[in-house]
């Protein structure tokens, strides 16, 4: 069954509100006086909120009876951030609060494109607009600044209190001041609702808070406390974005401070920004051992190779980044690794603690029997290394295969001796290659794979004394969430109690089969396992050795295995060339629809699933539909430069990538950002797409070649059986037709061919425009002196094919003035006889597509 595009990787209880059924229609007249309060959902509870990062998701300008609408989008927005590194494989280090605010007003105050409200509840592309009001009232006072104002404006900040406030006080209850500004209003909420819940205050330095908006027009901002569009198509790209500002301590690396804008090259001294430059010469910055050098020449995991690429911190040139395109500059794609590298840091280190979380056996003297434990967070996809040594921390290692205890009632180990245990995340480059800062530090900007972010050691002394034997008991205290199935290729973990002088044991099974577990490992790697695709039954049961016919504490999780996928949709095509894969032929670009899915497995309700593509493997970039477009019915547009949308380019084939400011295109030839190239030709395009678990589908492909030009309009049109065809004037198209006695063009006329078969050859002489797509040439065919436009894509010669003293007039000055001038277009298709290509006004080109050539070449052809 096809599952939902986007996706939340969050646990049953958000499934079970999304499943209650829709939401409410028409609104009443009046909402109820006074508002429903504030409501806390835990999405996702991995462990103490002392020990975790803590994510608190805030709804602001939905109604009352417009919560389920804000559930679904804090589900399309946790879907993109499980799906993205290192968010997703270090979810289990991340508490997740979801917060239930109701609002008087719909939307956001100021909204340059401000939606009216659908019957149904929601705030989408309606084409229903009712402009930048500022009266509005929401329970977070969110407020687009300058957007009263400002039709590009974006950032989306708490702002003071509505107009007219104290007229409202009916609607808050008793103590509550109407007219308090937007931060008062989130700081009262969240100590008075959510504080209790996690445990923890609103000023711990461990909270990070997104606040989704209820509006379809982009927008947000970053910060400790982080906003994002909830109906915006790009809404769940913007909060990772902005999350990297808040979170990761990263600045933007875009080219603009105003969309519309250029602004001179940047003339200063070099930025404090880890992430950006003056060295214009990347092995100046390796020589130099400065900033990002450790992975310069990386492929980048956001497209391109990590070098100084030109553009950044809001100038067009003067500052350089280490990507081409990532998170910071262009929100779609990944953080690159120099990006990474401190969000995983932030993450393990719980923002600004700088420490890794470990719990562990109480420091000091223990007994020369006793077990010692320590308790480490576990990332999905690679184990923590856990070291123990005798004799301190350059004392002898013990074998122990990672164990998370040590008895000491098998070493024998005299008073005195001290036990010193290290906790690692490899992260390192010689473990998962993540972090190449070798720094002990545990800072913001200079955290190292050997700093406390992610290693954490621990140590003991042996004493005289001996344990008393704890009473029988085996549970489970800890373990990988089983609220919805686990990935065919993660770490499962369980943690259990801790016995004085014994150790609990584990027990693994399959699908009822018990698997081997010879070091008694509370953790399973599924990956290792080389699962066949489909769906299992993991269990875990726990023991203890003393009690041996005791009662085992017993969890068991589904396994999904079975890999999502995205099938594509791609918009009608001028023809398909023969090819390994599919391999369509456009003027000017195509449209492509996504429908990401994967099955039902472990889950009641359809699921979001999350698709991406990859344009000329450059970077995945998640899809999204368009801007601006309504979910999920918009496809993703491919342009050769792209499309433009409030000053911001997407879908671009040309060169920067897909997305870029618009005056980027434009600027001068000798412009450090300028020199931009029309993106025609052959272009490769992956997708693949993401499901709840966290599997990754393989990826289907397909090529796509790009023209430059238009087909003129028909003035007439034959399709069917025909007899000798002559165009003499106007443009005559031929449709799914069968020709028996040949075609000949007069001068001034024009012939566009599509899916046809000419028999007895093709002549024109002088013609405005010849095309032909998908169609055979059974006989000679001669075009000469066309004055305007020559295209063959994906057709068929059995005899000879002449091309002399042809005008090709370009379609592209920007294309043809920076890639070269072409001649008649000549793409995907076969010639069984001879072909000549003289006196053309530029060589016959291929874009990118070649030719079968069966016979003799000649002329400027003799390349192809």
């Amino acid at each position: 069954m096809r599952l939902k595009v986007a996706t939340l990787a969050a646990v049953a209880l958000v499934a079970g509100l999304l499943s209650a059924g829709p939401a409410s229609g028409a609104p009443a007249d009046s909402p109820p006086m006074p508002l429903p309060s504030p409501k806390v959902h835990p999405i996702q509870v991995t462990g103490p909120s002392t020990e975790r990062l803590n994510l608190i998701i805030l709804g602001d300008g939905y109604q009352w009876d417009q919560q389920r609408l804000f559930l679904e989008d804090v589900d399309r927005n946790l879907a993109v951030m499980w799906a993205t590194e290192p968010f997703r494989t270090y979810r289990d280090y991340i508490n997740v609060y979801a917060v239930e605010i109701a609002s008087i007003d719909y939307g956001v105050r100021c909204d340059p494109d401000g939606r009216v409200r659908h019957p149904d509840g929601t705030i989408r592309d309606s084409g229903q607009r009712e402009g930048p009001i500022n009266a509005k009232n929401t329970a977070l006072r969110m407020i687009f600044q300058d957007g009263c104002n400002d039709p590009l404006s974006r950032g989306t900040v708490y702002g003071g209190a509505p107009l007219d406030c104290a007229s409202y006080a009916a609607y808050y209850p008793a103590g509550v001041n109407p007219c308090e500004t937007g931060t008062q209003a989130q700081n009262r909420i969240i100590d008075t609702y959510v504080a209790p819940v996690m445990g923890i205050p609103r000023t711990a330095q461990n909270v990070q808070t997104l606040a989704i908006f209820n509006t379809f027009t982009y927008g947000g901002i970053g910060g400790t406390n982080a906003t994002t569009s909830g109906g915006s198509p790009q809404g769940p790209l913007i909060s990772l974005h902005e999350i990297g500002h808040s979170l990761g301590t990263l600045v933007d690396e875009y080219p603009y401070s105003s969309r519309d804008v250029v602004r001179n090259c940047y003339t200063g001294g070099e930025p404090s920004s880890f992430h950006h430059t003056t060295y214009s010469d990347p092995q100046k910055m390796v020589g130099d051992q400065h900033k990002w050098w450790r992975w310069i020449g990386e492929e980048s995991l956001s497209g391109g190779t990590i070098g100084v690429h030109e553009g950044g911190g809001m100038y067009p040139c003067g500052q350089r980044r280490p990507s081409q395109h990532s998170m910071m500059r262009w929100i779609g794609f990944d953080f690159d690794q120099i990006g990474r590298e401190h969000m995983v840091a932030r993450v393990t280190g719980m923002r600004n603690s700088g420490q890794m979380n470990v719990r562990h056996t109480p420091l000091g003297t223990v007994a020369s029997d006793g077990v010692l434990w320590v308790e480490t967070g576990q990332p999905r996809y690679h184990e923590l290394q856990v070291t123990w040594r005798i004799g301190g921390p350059d004392g002898t290692v013990l074998d122990t295969h990672n164990s998370r205890n040590l008895d000491l009632g098998e070493l024998d180990l005299p008073a005195g001796t001290v036990v010193h245990v290290e906790v690692r995340d490899p992260v390192g480059p010689d473990g998962v290659d993540w972090v190449r800062n070798p720094s002990t530090s545990n800072t913001a900007t200079n955290s190292g794979y050997n700093g406390a972010r992610f290693v954490q050691t621990r140590q003991w002394t042996v004493g005289d004394t001996k344990t008393a034997p704890s009473s029988p008991a085996a549970t489970i205290t800890g373990a990988t969430l089983n609220t919805q199935p686990v990935a065919g290729d993660e770490v499962v973990y369980v943690r259990t109690n801790h016995l004085d002088d014994r150790i609990p044991e584990v027990t693994w099974s399959l699908d009822g089969k018990t698997l081997p577990n010879p070091h008694n490992s509370s953790n399973l790697d599924l990956g290792a396992l080389n699962l066949a695709p489909g769906t299992y039954k993991l269990a875990a049961a726990v023991t203890d050795p003393a009690d041996p016919g005791g009662v085992s504490d017993r969890i068991e999780w589904t396994v999904d295995n079975a890999r999502p996928t995205a099938p594509r949709t791609l918009s009608e095509p001028l023809t398909r060339l023969a090819d390994g894969m599919e391999h369509p032929v456009y003027f000017d670009g195509w449209d492509m629809w996504l429908t990401p899915q994967d099955d039902h497995t472990g889950y009641a309700e359809d699921r979001h699933v999350v698709g991406q593509l990859r344009l000329d493997k450059d970077g995945w970039f998640n899809y999204f539909g368009f801007p601006e477009q309504p979910m999920p019915a918009s496809p993703f547009k491919f342009r050769h430069s792209g499309t433009t949308v409030k000053a911001l380019t997407y879908g671009n084939l040309g060169t920067g990538g897909l997305s870029k400011a618009a005056f980027e295109q434009t600027l001068p030839d000798n412009h450090p950002g300028g020199g931009f190239v029309p993106g025609f030709g052959t272009h490769l395009v992956e997708h693949r797409a993401i499901d709840p678990a966290g599997n990754i589908g393989e990826p289907s492909a397909y090529r796509a070649t790009v023209l430059p030009g238009s087909s003129p309009d028909c003035t007439r049109t034959l399709t069917g059986q025909q007899p000798r065809v002559v165009a003499s004037e106007g443009v005559t198209c031929l449709k799914s037709a069968q020709v028996a006695g040949g075609v000949s063009v007069r001068p001034g006329a024009s012939l566009v061919v599509s899916d046809s078969s000419i028999d007895g050859g093709l002549t024109a002489t002088g013609a405005q425009a010849v095309q032909l797509f998908g169609s055979t040439v059974n006989g000679p065919a001669r075009i000469t002196g066309a004055t305007r436009d020559v295209t063959i894509a994906g057709s068929t010669f059995d005899g000879s094919l002449t091309l002399s003293d042809n005008v090709q007039v370009t379609a592209n000055e920007r294309f043809s003035r920076l890639a070269g001038v072409y001649g008649p277009i000549l793409v995907g298709s076969r010639v069984n006889g001879s072909l000549s290509c003289t006196g053309n006004s530029a060589a016959v080109k291929d874009f990118g597509a070649p030719n079968t050539l069966n016979g003799a070449k000649g002329g400027d052809c003799a390349a192809l």
